[in-house]
């Protein structure tokens, strides 16, 4: 029944058995009430006062010193630590002590939860403690947690590995509980982000996440199929179109944090799944959408650190407004050396190649320019400057510059040398919006599968008339990733995208027997870590003797073990075949 399970597995499972014999439920259905937490008891503990003598508290055992008639353990929650002491007499005053004697000290195991109702005390050592009146068995751990040992400063066994961290992302919060306070302050981001917004009276949305058109962004979309309708459907890449047609249903401020799907690559700062909020706000434009801006991220910064200044890589930047305005192609000329205004799509790919700039033949003048500036300028971008005047290549939706219609009226906010926000003084001249998509077609004509589709139903709601507007979105996943120091965007997402777990393989029975192992020996053979014959070829005859033989009188199977030679002549075999 277990072969397949560890020691340490199986002998929580048995524990698990001698729970049910003893009619102690391992997983009980009834509510345990929590009056207090650690944090609380270790701020507020006054041994003059002598107050917390009714605890009832909740929390795992992280690690345990079983003794005689007294023993100790570390109860975690979700605000920290806190030693316990279990007393027999204390635990069970009456004549029967199997809850001390064999649940406690036999039974439970570093992992499980349990329920502890005492009063608070200091040790002769000087360490605050629970001292136990009650234990309950909350819930039975039946793997063995990587417990993260610490000697004289130094920390061993620690669970560091990415990808088992972020794939077991449950195990990371448990074992590295400093783990949780990016992810406290990522929510501290969207809460004050809210707040900002509901206090200028704007309206918190929902929309469509399957979408006939994946519009309001240049980007690959995932693709599904609406059974009911017969229809392919697509995951959004942006929710922008949908909030402008609220603008022109006649709402003031609109604003959603979005879930946002792009088929794409994936890297430190790249999730095929990711959170943007996007905003717009009727009859203003990006330049009272930059001042906006400022007063924003001002405002998150010191929600969620106390002050304006946040240290990003090497770098301490200051998100206190104002923040310099510098035009894309002053930027290009600034950091590249080179003046590009006016250049044709020739001219452009001639410029790149001179820059050393890796394109294709798909890119048109927009994606041109693109490459430029994020090879040559965006890492120069470290305190919060707007990138603003984008040519009109690069941005389908937003209106032309008042000054340059070459241009037109969008800016980016880089901090950190990465683009954290992107905004517009939004097109709402639906002849224009209809010409600038039907330019995307030909890009995708060309063989950008990035390029937009054409969106007619937006095209009908600016031709019922959209008011002057600014819009801006915002990248919450990278935004948490400045704030709180994160070096890749997994570390700010609770469960990121990750590659399907490569499993071993194992060989059907036959195939042992094939080389004259008996059918019983093989899940034996198995658990010892052989899963396939040819894995045996490398192994040396005596260890995998005494290996299940160890097995077999452990888990108690009964079996004849097989001779030294038997097992030697299995080997053999093995390399033969």
């Amino acid at each position: 029944m277990y072969q397949d399970l560890s020691e340490q597995e199986i002998n929580r499972r048995n524990s698990l058995i001698e729970l049910e014999k003893l009619n102690i439920p391992a997983y009980p259905a009834q509510e345990f009430e929590v009056n207090c937490t650690t944090e609380e008891i270790a701020a507020g503990f006054d041994p003059e006062k002598g107050n917390f003598k009714d605890i009832s508290i909740a929390g795992r055992i992280m690690a345990r010193r079983v003794m005689g008639s007294a023993s100790f353990f570390e109860l975690q929650d979700e605000k920290g630590r806190i030693q316990v002491y279990v007393k027999r007499d204390d635990l069970c005053p009456d004549e029967d002590k199997t809850m001390y004697n064999t649940v406690f000290k036999k039974l439970l195991d570093i992992g499980d939860i349990v329920g502890v109702k005492g009063y608070a005390f200091i040790t002769q050592m000087g360490e605050l403690s629970i001292h136990t009146k009650e234990l309950t068995v909350l819930s039975k751990s039946l793997r063995v947690l990587p417990i993260v040992k610490e000697k004289d400063g130094k920390i061993f066994d620690a669970f560091t590995d990415p990808e088992q961290r972020y794939r077991m992302r449950y195990v990371d919060l448990i074992v590295n509980p400093h783990v949780k306070e990016a992810f406290i302050k990522r929510t501290k981001i969207v809460n004050a982000m809210r707040q900002f917004f509901n206090d200028r009276d704007y309206l918190e949305v929902d929309t469509p996440v399957l979408q006939s058109i994946p519009g309001g962004a240049t980007a690959r979309p995932f693709i599904t199929h609406h059974n009911a309708l017969d229809i392919p459907l697509y995951l959004r890449i942006a929710n922008e179109l949908y909030l402008k047609r609220l603008i022109v249903g006649g709402f003031t401020g609109v604003y959603e944090f979005s879930r946002n799907f792009r088929n794409e690559g994936m890297d430190r700062t790249h999730n095929p799944e990711f959170t943007c909020l996007e905003i717009y706000v009727a009859y203003k434009d990006y330049k009272w959408m930059m001042n906006f801006t400022e007063q924003l991220f001002e405002k998150i910064a010191m929600e969620v650190n106390g002050c304006t200044r946040v240290k990003i890589g090497d770098s301490e930047v200051e998100f206190k407004g104002p923040y310099r305005r510098l035009p894309m192609l002053e930027a290009i000329r600034e950091y590249a050396g080179v003046d590009i205004s006016g250049m044709d799509e020739t001219q452009l790919q001639n410029t790149c190649r001179e820059l050393g700039v890796e394109i294709d033949s798909t890119m048109g003048k927009g994606k041109l320019i693109d490459a430029i500036f994020g090879e040559k300028c965006e890492h120069h971008l470290i305190q919060p400057v707007f990138i603003i005047d984008y040519p009109v290549e690069l941005s389908p939706l937003t209106k032309k510059h008042r000054d340059n219609p070459a241009l037109t009226e969008r800016f980016e906010l880089f901090i950190g040398g990465k683009e954290i926000c992107n905004a517009y003084s939004e097109l709402n001249d639906p002849i224009d919006q209809l010409e600038r998509f039907k330019d995307q077609v030909k890009m995708k004509e060309k063989g950008d599968d990035e390029a937009m589709f054409i969106d007619m139903d937006f095209v009908r709601a600016l031709e019922y008339g959209m008011p002057p507007t600014s819009g801006m979105g915002i990248g919450i996943d990278r935004l948490a990733m400045m704030i709180t120091g994160a070096a890749s965007i997994q570390d700010v997402l609770f469960f990121p995208q990750m590659r399907p777990e490569k499993k071993a393989a194992i060989d059907e029975t036959e195939a042992y027997e094939a080389i004259g192992i008996p059918a019983e020996w093989v899940a034996v053979i198995q658990k010892a870590g052989f899963t396939t014959v040819k894995s045996l070829a490398d192994v040396n005859p005596g260890k995998l003797f005494n290996d299940l033989c160890g097995i077999n009188k452990k888990q108690k199977l009964g079996f004849k073990n097989p001779s030294p030679d038997e097992v030697k002549e299995w080997t053999e075999k093995a390399i033969e075949n």
